[in-house]
This record gives C-alpha cells, sequence and structure tokens, in this order.
C-alpha cells in the first residue's frame, strides 16, 4: 500500500508515479533503460559513525513521497525490488547483498537507484557498480556536506568511510559538491588531497560561479566511461533538510542554482546509478526532507 497516489483515470496522459510502478523479485524481468529501485534499510553505519539513528526507516517513507509526481515520459518503468535489511548489525553483510543486486541490474543495462538508509550505501552501491563494469573508470558524483573518506577504525566501515573504502581498492574519480568547512577536519582535507578527491566547497556554489561547477562536472564525466550520483541530505539547510542523521544548519538551498548544475548531472548520457542517504524520518518535520529526496529521484525520471 505504500505506492499510492491520485487517480485521474486510465489516460496514459494523466499518470502518474505509483501507477507505472511494478513490484518484482526476478531479475531476469529487468529490461534495457528500466529504472530500477532499492531501499536500503540500513543505519548501521550511522550507529557506527555515532550519528542520529533513524535512517534505516526512511526509503519507503520516500517511496510514499513518490508515488503522486506525474509521469512525463510515456515510456517510463519503474521496477521495485523491495529493501535490503540490516538486522543483526553485520553492515558489511547488507552491503555485500545490495551491491549483488545491484550488479544484476546494472548488467542487464537498466538504471539503478537506491533509496537509503546511511550514506554507508555509497561503498554499497559503488561496489555493485564495480561488478558490472569491472574495467570501466566510475566517476562519482557526491553531493554532500562531508568527504566520508575516515579511516574506519577498529577495520568497521561506517557512514564515513565510504571513499576511504573505495581509495583502497582503486583510484578513485570523484567530485565532491557542497563541502563545508565546519564539518570537515584538516585531516579529512588531507586525505581528500592525497586521494585526488576533487571539490566545490558549500560557499562557492552561486549563480555567477555556475560555470566553473558545470566545467568541473564535465571534466569529470569526460575521463570516465560511466557516471553515479550520490546525495547525502544533509548537505541541504535545516529548514529544508531537518530531517537527517547530522544536521547542517548553514547547508545549502535547492534553489535555482542547485537545480541548473543538478539537472546538468542528470542530462550526461554515461549516468546509471543514483541514491539519496541519510533522510531520518524520526526528525523530519512534515516529512520535508523525504519530499525533497522524492523530488531529487524524480528529477531523473523526466530527464
Amino acid at each position: 500500500m505504500i505506492w499510492n497516489g491520485r487517480n485521474d483515470g486510465a489516460d496514459i496522459l494523466a499518470q502518474r508515479i505509483f501507477q507505472k510502478v511494478s513490484l518484482e523479485s526476478n531479475y531476469h524481468a529487468i529490461s534495457p533503460k528500466d529504472f530500477v529501485l532499492h531501499g536500503f534499510a540500513v543505519d548501521e553505519g550511522v550507529r557506527r559513525n555515532n550519528g542520529r539513528v533513524g535512517a534505516k526507516d526512511a526509503p519507503d517513507v520516500i517511496r510514499k513521497n513518490m508515488s503522486n509526481f506525474p509521469v512525463t515520459n510515456p515510456e517510463f518503468v519503474l521496477k521495485d525490488f523491495g529493501n535490503v535489511y540490516c538486522e543483526d548489525g553485520d553492515l558489511e553483510k547488507s552491503q555485500n547483498e545490495l551491491a549483488e543486486k545491484v550488479g544484476e541490474v546494472l548488467a542487464q543495462n537498466a538504471k539503478s537507484i537506491v533509496l537509503g538508509g546511511g550514506h554507508e550505501v555509497t561503498f554499497a552501491h559503488y561496489s555493485g557498480i564495480r561488478k558490472a563494469f569491472q574495467d570501466k573508470k566510475i566517476g562519482i558524483i557526491n553531493i554532500d556536506a562531508h568527504f566520508d573518506n575516515r579511516e574506519p577504525e577498529n577495520g568497521l566501515g561506517s557512514s564515513g568511510t565510504g571513499f576511504w573504502q573505495i581509495a583502497q581498492e582503486r583510484e578513485i574519480h570523484s567530485l565532491h559538491i557542497g563541502i563545508q568547512r565546519n564539518s570537515n577536519t584538516l585531516k579529512l582535507f588531507d586525505t581528500a588531497h592525497q586521494f585526488g578527491m576533487k571539490y566545490i566547497l558549500a560557499d562557492g556554489l552561486f549563480f555567477e560561479r555556475l560555470p566553473y561547477v558545470y566545467e568541473q562536472i564535465d571534466l569529470l564525466s569526460e575521463k570516465v566511461d560511466v557516471l553515479y550520483v550520490t546525495i547525502c541530505m544533509d548537505v541541504f539547510n535545516a529548514a529544508i533538510s531537518p530531517g537527517v542523521s547530522a544536521l547542517a544548519y548553514n547547508g545549502i538551498f535547492a534553489d535555482s542554482t542547485f537545480m541548473h548544475f543538478y539537472k546538468h548531472i542528470l542530462k550526461s548520457q554515461k549516468l546509471v546509478a543514483m541514491d539519496v542517504a541519510e533522510v531520518n524520518p524520526t526528525f523530519d518535520i512534515q516529512e520535508r526532507t523525504a519530499r525533497l529526496a522524492a523530488s531529487l529521484v524524480n528529477e531523473w525520471f523526466n530527464n
């Protein structure tokens, strides 16, 4: 009953997303160009990173907020394969499970969407992309206040270690947009430089600087074979995104400047995967954060 909305009749021009969703369990039912959805109902990584737990409850709330958006492409198909859970604290098992599923999706030339969950989804989603594109250069655009490049404590990954883990496996090709100086230590900036992680600070995201932002996005896109976008909802100001694991009182707004460069990313023919992370329904107000996350995913459907 999660996928529900206003029914304006059978006219194809009146359809909404909930009318175009099929619940699936058979990965052989996937066709090229399908959008394929998984929920990552996990926040063990947030707990390990001393964040506010609750993001594990977000995938279904985001689904609900996606349901009523109008369909603007008559050929749009969304296949929902349910949620991955972590009931026993074994984050690594959950990450491997998601990676296997994402690998199946991308091997069939479909597009992968994951609804988090904590930002530990990054390493899981990336691992699935790597399974499908083993010999390809994978570019990552991380829209986030944080680098998420901490070294794991006691060998255990968390919501803040994804890019450190990726860097241990192969060279990183990444661009981090919205980074906050007051959310990252000098060591994390130094680690970003050592790993070759490119970034644009949050205070550098204004309209007059859009040509530079476009340039950085294009430079990354040109040197990779496939592109993956991950959005941590704590990049946004607390006024529009209050329900997150780590509040950003001075975060960015989803204004015209943001939408300009965000839609530029979505136009890339190399884009194969997207996720939204760190929506925390426990602290959300009027489901603002979940609604914003749903809107960002919906933009890809309409591109």
